[in-house]
């Protein structure tokens, strides 16, 4: 008796392209959910109203928010419509990456053009300025701040230690209502001592009074964060431009990645029909 032989049908879809898309994004799933609700709880901590909230934009817990929201839509999008095979949930995945892709293009472009214009360098001062006054009314801003004058750029106030005058508990006037800060800066804007484990967050008290007798430009920093800034990223130019390119490339190869899964799948739909 002769022996069938059937021939074995063959899937449109590739796997390897499937579960690609699917691990990249469900790492970011995850990331954007954790970053979300990092921010929800920060926000929430604050018990503050919305609307009596000054610089919303500027605020780190909201600052979070978005990026969790967004991370999280997006790796949701990516990771579920590749694992279930939905096109609908994959097109939406193309169309958030490309929306983003294009927002970061025509930032970036903008940023180019407005660069010697001076109005970057204005907004820059003005948020500075936002985190000087309001230090003390919010600790997320505060600890903000306090990383990037002792951490990151090294650096005081917007154009030197004399901005924080712009501050009721660090201006000279704040002497006669018994502030122990006035005339002095927040202790971010002291350098640190060799082998000094734990700083001395009194470091910055009365350096910007007149007499004071130690030689400031040893205990503080005397560049403001705006040319600090600047001197950043001139300094790290490089990085910067590499790192926007392979997430410009990345983001590419996403959306492509998601249109060549669904068109497998359509290839894969017409078959069975």
């Amino acid at each position: 008796m002769p022996i069938r032989k059937y021939r074995r049908e063959t899937s449109e879809i590739s796997c390897c392209l499937k579960y690609v898309i699917f691990g990249f994004n469900v790492v970011f799933w995850v990331s954007g959910l954790i970053v979300l609700a990092i921010g929800i709880w920060a926000w929430t901590e604050k018990d503050i109203n919305i609307t009596k909230l000054n610089f919303l934009l500027l605020d780190p817990a909201f600052i979070l928010i978005c990026c969790g929201t967004i991370t999280f839509l997006i790796g949701f999008t990516g990771s579920v419509g590749a694992l279930r095979e939905n096109t609908c949930l994959l097109g939406a995945y193309a169309i958030f990456l490309s929306v983003l892709l294009i927002l970061e293009i025509s930032l970036g472009t903008l940023a180019f053009i407005l660069k010697d214009k001076g109005w970057i360098k204005d907004q820059a001062t003005e948020g500075l300025r936002a985190f000087i006054i309001h230090y003390r009314e919010d600790p997320d801003q505060q600890n903000l701040i306090d990383w990037i004058q002792e951490d990151w750029l090294q650096c005081c106030g917007i154009e030197g230690p004399k901005d924080w005058d712009s501050n009721n508990y660090f201006n000279c006037s704040s002497i006669a209502i018994g502030s122990r800060e006035a005339c002095g800066v927040p202790f971010s804007c002291c350098k640190r001592r060799p082998h000094e484990l734990i700083k001395n967050k009194q470091c910055g008290y009365d350096v910007r009074k007149e007499g004071y007798n130690n030689d400031v430009s040893k205990i503080i920093y005397e560049t403001g964060c705006v040319q600090a800034g600047e001197d950043w990223i001139e300094r790290n130019l490089i990085i910067i431009m590499s790192v926007s390119v392979f997430l410009v490339f990345a983001q590419i190869l996403g959306i492509c990645f998601a249109q060549n899964l669904r068109a497998d799948i359509y290839a894969q739909k017409s078959k069975w029909h």
